[in-house]
């Protein structure tokens, strides 16, 4: 089978590989579409990996059917995550599913979602694969792991309705985050970047208020929010200057949400007393999803609460994977580009 395989962002070969073979408990897909995720352009952490086949959004056909499996059939249109946990851990008991040993280290894809077809475990056959509806596209499919991702992180954030939430970055992670939180009932909902057509595409899909990452976003925040800053920040951009708005533009008694990550060293002073003892800020994280939390993002998808379908840029065929790493890494009017390994 022809396999998109990673050596660098700017260096995606590709190849053949041998189809994969399937055991008991498993299935093999057939992937029709693959979104290329943000993680996915890491290049200081996917680097030393190299050669891999990367992709881990992924939506297919069910064409192999290992023994035992009841709950999947050959031609059902799929959607699988790479993240599964064991359930029975002390994470998964304590609701952090996604800190799971299991999860972390011991599920993924083989080989991966840029390829013609892909071998799913049984871990994520018994937890981690989900039916599509006939409504949802094989692209749409492809944003239920990244869905996911930003249901669990508002979660964490504790978003209530009529907060003020300020997302910070206005790449794909950033919109999902404008749109669900628009969704699901913020009130003043305000978004940055540094690109204009993402401005823009923030307030398609949500955003109240759209400023230029360059101005001063504290005092904009306040001028539009009646003297106080944000409730809810989310950091959806790596950029250390961005972090540092972050804690100038949360509200007392807000949060603020690491989404994204920094490039690998970089470090952020902080000021104890000022952020936390005085103005009582709480600063989360999050990583990856859960299984529940896939479940409510196809859910949402299905119903089209959220307009994934509007989000995507650009679809193109296995063999210009490396246009479809460049686009993204480029950034700019390339907002989500799906790889569809069968064309």
């Amino acid at each position: 089978m022809r396999v998109a395989m990673y050596y660098n962002n700017r260096d995606v070969r590709i190849e053949e590989a041998p189809k994969p073979s399937i055991g008991p408990g498993e299935l093999l897909m057939k992937i029709h579409s693959s979104g290329i995720c943000g993680s996915d352009l890491m290049e200081w952490y996917r680097i030393h990996k190299a050669p891999l086949i990367l992709g881990h959004e992924t939506a297919g056909e069910v064409v192999e059917v290992g023994q035992g499996v009841e709950s999947f059939k050959l031609g059902d249109r799929i959607v699988a995550t790479h993240h599964v946990p064991c359930s029975n851990c002390h994470y998964c008991r304590t609701g952090h599913e996604t800190m799971c040993d299991t999860l972390l280290g011991r599920t993924r894809f083989m080989p991966g979602g840029f390829c013609e077809y892909t071998r799913l475990h049984a871990i994520n056959v018994r937890s981690g694969i989900w039916k599509l509806p006939d409504s949802v596209s094989y692209d749409e499919g492809t944003f239920v792991e990244p869905l996911g991702c930003v249901l669990r992180g508002q979660s964490r954030a504790r978003l209530r309705p009529g907060a003020t939430v300020l997302v910070l970055g206005s790449g794909i992670s950033g919109l999902l985050h404008t749109n669900l939180a628009a969704a699901t009932g913020a009130g003043l909902v305000i978004a940055t970047d540094i690109d204009g057509h993402r401005l823009e595409a923030a307030k398609k899909f949500g955003a109240d208020l759209a400023f230029h990452a360059g101005e001063d976003i504290p005092s904009l925040i306040r001028e539009n929010n009646n003297g106080r800053g944000a409730d809810i920040v989310v950091v959806c951009a790596t950029a250390k200057s961005v972090f540092l708005q972050a804690f100038n533009a949360v509200e007392r008694g807000g949060t603020i949400l690491v989404f994204a990550p920094t490039m690998e060293g970089v470090t952020i002073p902080l000021s104890i007393n000022d952020l936390f003892w005085r103005r009582d800020v709480t600063v989360t994280t999050t990583y990856a999803a859960s299984p529940s939390d896939c479940a409510t993002a196809l859910e949402l998808i299905a119903r089209k609460r959220i307009k994934v379908e509007e989000m995507i840029t650009h679809r193109l065929g296995l063999s210009d994977t490396v246009k479809g790493f460049r686009l993204a890494a480029e950034a700019g009017r390339a907002i989500k580009v799906i790889i569809r390994p069968q064309e």
